[in-house]
């Protein structure tokens, strides 16, 4: 084993050891270590929304962004860098764990290094959904905008390192896929398209071939493993139960996530056998759900509203300047959306077990 993949295991193993809850179950250390040597991870490509978008949309002509502060109090040098967040979010935290880099940066972002573009970068774009017409509505990147970006980088990549290696890279790379929340809350739920040519099977049916010919596009292109983070339950967010008038979980937007991301489930089922690719699911609904049913287990005191302003329905522009509460690490919801870092961090060391077990073994 080279010195660099040595290091890279050990920091992976200090990461995970220290940062995860007792309350998940422990990885293997000997045999993630003989995984990762096996085979050859090499970085994180992300497509997705704001749950994993660093920064592009800073680059955008949209106001959907989140570069000012309060937004990164608890980040680095307490830097706002349009992430929807106090802090990381998950992909940063897996980024650590394989021992590449503390952050994944934004394709967009002005100052990418060449070190950027071998440890891994977000495409992705907040407000974007697997649904091309949920961008639309924000001027932000869609799925398809996102695959020409990393057409993009695959040439920067080839420049860098020379094709042969840039492919062995790209083959080796894990696909991270995170979106879906806006397709329902900006969209199916809020605009009259859609619900106007889809019931919401129908809709669901609708974004299940959207998800499906997008990773085929990424398989085509050299993707061969593949993450899909499923919806948390949407009716849970404190802007839905504001805007639902209800106090509780809002129940036809929950039903909404759960039928999503059993249909995700379902399809990446098929996918695999269909591409000969690797699949791994994140279960972000189940994993909201125990963190709500036993927030102390997990060191919440706070999960009905977010951290910012009232927590009950600023989220970006008009989380602008407001205060905060005093510990976001008590807090599920950093906004009346997104999750604080603890948050982040639990779904990431999920994310880590799941890739342990579904892609490395």
């Amino acid at each position: 084993m080279t010195m660099v993949k040595v290091i890279v295991v050990v920091v992976m193993m200090i990461s995970i050891l220290f940062s995860m809850p007792k309350c998940l179950q422990a990885i293997n250390i000997g045999q993630l270590r003989h995984l990762i040597n096996r085979k050859n991870m090499t970085c994180i490509l992300v497509f997705g929304d704001s749950s994993v978008d660093p920064g592009n949309n800073n680059f955008l002509a949209t106001t959907l962004k989140s570069n000012f502060p309060p937004y990164g109090k608890d980040f680095f040098d307490s830097r706002p860098t349009g992430r929807f967040c106090n802090g990381r979010l998950a992909t940063d935290f897996i980024a650590e764990a394989l021992g590449h880099t503390k952050i994944i940066s934004g394709f967009l972002d002005r100052h990418l290094t060449q070190e950027n573009l071998l440890h891994g970068v977000s495409f992705a774009s907040a407000g974007s959904g697997y649904d091309y017409l949920t961008a639309n509505f924000s001027n932000v990147l869609s799925f398809s905008r996102q695959i020409k970006y990393f057409m993009h980088y695959k040439l920067h990549l080839g420049r860098l390192v020379g094709e042969k290696k840039a492919e062995e890279i790209i083959q080796h790379a894990i696909y991270i896929l995170s979106m879906g929340t806006n397709d329902f809350v900006q969209n199916y739920f809020l605009e009259p398209t859609r619900p106007k040519q889809y019931s919401l099977e129908g809709y669901l049916n609708y974004l299940a071939t959207c998800i499906t010919n997008d990773i085929k596009t990424l398989h085509r292109l050299g993707a061969m493993q593949f993450v899909l983070v499923g919806v948390p339950p949407l009716g849970c967010m404190p802007l839905v139960k504001t805007l639902t008038g209800t106090t509780g979980c809002a129940d036809s937007y929950n039903k909404a996530s759960f039928s999503f991301n059993s249909k995700v489930r379902n399809l990446l089922t098929d996918i695999g056998t269909s591409l000969g690719v690797k699949t791994a699911y994140v279960d972000t609904y189940a994993i909201f759900e125990r963190t709500m049913s036993n927030p102390t287990r997990y060191g919440f005191t706070e999960t009905s509203k977010g951290c910012c302003g009232s927590g009950t329905i600023e989220v970006g522009e008009t989380c602008r300047g407001m205060s905060t509460c005093k510990d976001p690490s008590k807090y599920i919801f950093w906004d009346s959306v997104h999750p604080t870092e603890h948050m982040y961090r639990i779904i990431a060391n999920e994310a880590l077990r799941t890739v342990s077990q579904k892609i490395l073994a």
